[in-house]
Formats: structure tokens, sequence, C-alpha cells
């Protein structure tokens, strides 16, 4: 027995509304142990709807629906469930009675049209919505079939399902057990060359492990269904272990772990202090070390020195080799770098100078060319060059080398 989650709203399909409801359902779905396989997203089409939900009937024994449960004509949620299985509508005298005294608080009343709101297949019993005028419904048309409409608006839905759906779910035998997942985080080594290491892990069963890419970091999502999340992460931990040690010092973290929040942790430690000069990712580094809370403690600041003129006044890079050899230099990286721990007073310096793209490059410093530039506590200066390709986008020439600093600076401080 299984779960399909089903949202409905041409809206969602135009891309004017982001679908955060499908991803909360499934995370909760995850959390009571109910398997899902598919996600739906339709318009507000009957036929369309229709078939939808015929064909979902054949695949799952638990339907969640959000959206199409307003008062207005495109709202076809409730009518269509009704119309696949020849059931009757009829109207609920407790809906109606509870939207009268919604509006009645705001000072309005009720129009007409929100009686529809209140039409229920015989059979169904409410489900209630405490903040909006949509209720849902719970409905077991078959023997096999339980059916749960929520309104797409995503608070209301949220406190429908924790308040009235998940305590019906587990009254149905729901919800015995839970499906729990670790996201292993990694940077210097590619989805497919982790994947091959990894591979024989794949054959599990319980716990699962999958290969994702991300911006900027390869994962891999070992899940575990069990009684309990202690059973389940007992489960997950070994696998976890075994990966760790295979993916050596490409491995920053688990979770909600970031690049940024590891260097954080690792500087604290190490009691030391950092600040970054940026020029082709204008402050993308540092905004991503302050995402982090508590990282004033480490982090002292940072200059954005895109003109040539705030490189030589504020972070003393040498003009002759400015004129020279560029502002896209290993020697200018390594100046600024010295030149923001100087000016800032703090442990590390990092710099970032670049050509992002999509114009500006030459045959000698085509699109994509970063160098990154460190200094060192001690005083030392060193670069590193990257060549990330012109087929990258100008985000992602700056978010990567954004990425690599930060990496760098974690490999340096592990001394791996």
């Amino acid at each position: 027995m299984s779960a399909e989650i089903i949202c409905v709203g041409t809206e969602l399909l135009l891309g004017d509304i982001l679908n955060t409801n499908c991803q909360y359902l499934a995370l909760e779905l995850a959390s009571l142990g109910i398997p899902h396989y598919y996600q739906t997203v339709v318009g507000d089409n009957v036929s369309r709807l229709r078939k939808v939900i015929e064909t979902a009937t054949q695949r799952a024994s638990i339907l969640i629906f959000t959206g199409g449960l307003g008062p207005t004509p495109d709202d076809l949620t409730t009518a269509t469930i009704a119309a696949v299985f020849d059931a009757k509508l009829v109207e609920n005298a407790v809906i109606v009675a509870d939207i009268e005294k919604k509006f009645a608080q705001i000072g309005r009343k009720m129009s007409p049209s929100n009686r529809k709101q209140a039409l229920v297949p015989v059979g169904a019993k409410t489900l209630p919505n405490p903040t909006g005028t949509a209720p849902g419904i719970i409905w077991q048309p078959q023997s096999n079939l339980t059916i749960l409409t929520f309104p797409g608006v995503p608070s209301e839905m949220r406190r429908m399902w924790q308040e009235t759906a998940v305590p019906f779910l587990k009254s149905q035998g729901w919800g015995k057990n839970t499906i729990y997942s670790q996201m292993l985080r990694f940077r210097g080594i590619g989805e497919s060359a982790l994947a091959e290491k990894v591979a024989y892990l794949f054959e599990s069963d319980n716990p699962t492990v999958a290969p994702y890419a991300g911006k900027g970091e390869v994962r891999l999502r070992i899940s575990a269904k069990a009684q309990t999340e202690a059973e389940a992460i007992a489960l997950i931990e070994p696998v976890a272990a075994q990966v760790r040690e295979i993916a050596g010092a490409d491995y920053f973290g688990s979770d909600e772990d970031t690049l940024a929040s590891v260097v954080g942790k690792l500087l604290s430690e190490a009691g030391q202090t950092i600040s970054v000069a940026e020029s082709c990712t204008g402050g993308g580094l540092g905004e991503m070390i302050t995402a982090t809370p508590g990282s004033s403690n480490y982090f002292l600041g940072g200059i954005i020195a895109y003109a040539n003129e705030v490189k030589v006044n504020l972070l003393k890079v040498n003009t002759k080799d400015l004129n020279q050899k560029g502002a896209v230099s290993a020697t200018v990286a390594e100046q600024m770098a010295l030149g923001v721990k100087q000016t800032l007073s703090s442990d590390w310096g990092i710099s970032i100078t670049g050509v992002a793209g999509p114009g500006g490059g030459t045959e000698n410093k085509p699109v994509g060319l970063v160098y990154i530039g460190f200094a060192t506590p001690e005083g030392k200066v060193e670069s590193i060059e990257h060549r990330f390709g012109d087929r990258r986008s100008r985000d992602l020439v700056r978010h990567f080398s954004a990425c690599n600093a930060l990496d760098y600076l974690r490999r340096r401080l592990l001394r791996v």
C-alpha cells in the first residue's frame, strides 16, 4: 500500500506558484513510514483531473489532494472526485455555519458562492480548516482506498494535516513505521566517480543508498525504514561510516551542513579569523560565510574590490603588477588576499578574481578563468587557478569560485 500526492491548479503548471505542498507532504509521509511513488500536478480541468484520479486509484491506496477547494468555478476537486465514484454531493450544514461565522468575525457576509465549499460526497467526513473557508474531506469510497483533500494554501494545509489527517492515518494503522534519511555531502569528487566507489551499497534494500548531483556539491542519500527513528539511524550509521571512510576528505558534512558552516566550525575550533577580498564574485563568498549563525565570531569582514583603484588603494595591490599581469592573475590574487588579511587584521585572507562572463574573455584569459588567493596565519601567500569553461553561466562561475575557496580552506584547516 502506498500514497499518491495530487496537486491541482493551473497556476502550478505555469510556474506562478512554487509547489511547496508536495515537498512538505513527502517529508510527512516518510516520517509516518508511508511509501509514495508518484506525485502528480494537474490543471483546473475536469477531464484531465478525472483521468489522473482514475490512474491514481490503480496504484495507490491513499490519495492526497491539495488545491481546487475554493468557491470559484475553476475549483473542481471535490466535484470531480465525487463524479469519478458516482457519488452525490450534499450540502453540509456544519460547514456552512462555520464559513458564515468566519465571515462574520471580519465583519462581512458570506457570499453565495462560498456555499459550494460546503458540498461533500455522501459518506465523506469533514477535514476541518481552522483558519480558512475551504474545508477538506476524509473519504473512503472503497474498502482499499482513502481520499484526503486540502486547500492549496500551505499554512492551512499544514495545520489541517497535523491536527486531523495525521491522527486519522494513525488510527487506521498507518504511521507504525518511519522512513528516516541522512544526506551526506561531498566536494571535490564527481557524482559518477563517487557512485563507482560505493556501487556495492546500492544493492541494499534497507537502508537504500542513492547519489545526487547538487550545485557545487555531490550528495548521497541513505534512507532506512524502521519502527522508530532511533532504529532507522542505527541502520544508517554503519553504511554512512563506510561511505565517509571511502570518500575521505571529499566528504565535508551531513544533512544541513554547508561548506561555509563546516569551515566556520573549524575556524572556531582553531580560534582563528578570516576576511575576504572579492572581485568577480561581488560579495558572494562573504554572503555564504555570513549565512551561518554566529559567523561574526570568526568572520571579520570583506572588501569588494571590483575596480582596480580599489585593489590598489584598499588592498595595496602593486600597480605595476596590475598593468603587466592584469587583475585576473595569480600575483594579483595573492596580493589581494594578503592585503585584506593585513587591512582587517585577520588570521586568514582569501581573495577571488576572475572572468565570470559572458563577455570579457580573451584568448589568454578566457571566460571561466578564476584565481583564488590565500594568505595564511603565518603570512605566506599562494593561489590556485581554476578554468570553469565558457559553457558555465556567470552565476555558476561565481558560485563555484566561492565554493572552491571554502573547500580549499576546509582542507587546509583539516591539514589534508
